[in-house]
């Protein structure tokens, strides 16, 4: 699987993203699900899913929660956070949303429509002492009840051959192919090349390929 950036920058983007949603709620007096809703909206989501370094690695959580603040409603709380012992419900939530994220390439938006807040919430207390990876299970199961297969997918699927092999057959890169599965490029926009290319060795046509709505 390729994943969103480099896992160098892993532990940084979950602590930031733990601390912003940490400081929204228990310092800045926010609805958890109200500043989910602002940061996936924000340029701030999309720079942290880019992979960009100045994001992931040379913020705090709270310049983070501040940049959000600041695009989203015009304002800042600049507050002093709250101490409290051991690791906030809220900083789970930001910190397994932000290993999701980096795990599947998924946009937080997505991730948060198959995941709403109050289901993180509900998943905080038998899952935030476990490995990180049972909590990949139960989202990934989410994930596919909320987005089904694309018809990419299953017909590369039905065929029987991989990502890797079908990027080798055809030219078209693996993350392209991977990006279009998942739903984070849409195939109905790639080039009338790239989807013939893709048709011709699956032996479907263009039209099987493309995504209704």
């Amino acid at each position: 699987m390729i994943h969103a950036y480099q896992e160098i920058y892993l532990c940084n983007a979950q602590r930031a993203l733990g601390e912003a949603l940490d400081y929204a709620v228990n310092t800045c007096g926010l609805n958890g699900a109200d500043f989910v809703k602002m940061f996936t909206v924000s340029s701030v989501s999309k720079h942290m899913e880019n992979g960009e370094p100045n994001w992931l690695s040379g913020k705090s959580g709270i310049e983070v929660a501040e940049e959000v603040f600041l695009e989203t409603i015009g304002r800042n709380f600049l507050l002093s956070p709250q101490a409290h012992p051991g690791c906030s419900k809220e900083y789970w939530i930001g910190w397994a949303a932000a290993y999701y994220q980096w795990y599947s390439a998924r946009r937080f938006g997505e991730i948060f429509k198959a995941i709403p807040y109050a289901d993180f919430e509900a998943l905080y207390y038998t899952l935030h002492e476990a490995d990180i990876s049972k909590f990949v299970d139960v989202a990934e199961k989410q994930m596919k009840a909320v987005f089904p297969e694309t018809n990419l997918k299953r017909i590369r699927t039905a065929y029987g051959c991989s990502q890797a092999e079908l990027a080798r057959r055809t030219g078209v890169s693996l993350r392209s192919i991977q990006m279009y599965e998942q739903r984070n490029k849409d195939i109905n926009k790639a080039s009338a090349e790239t989807v013939q290319r893709l048709a011709k060795f699956l032996g479907c046509t263009i039209e099987n390929l493309l995504e209704n709505g």
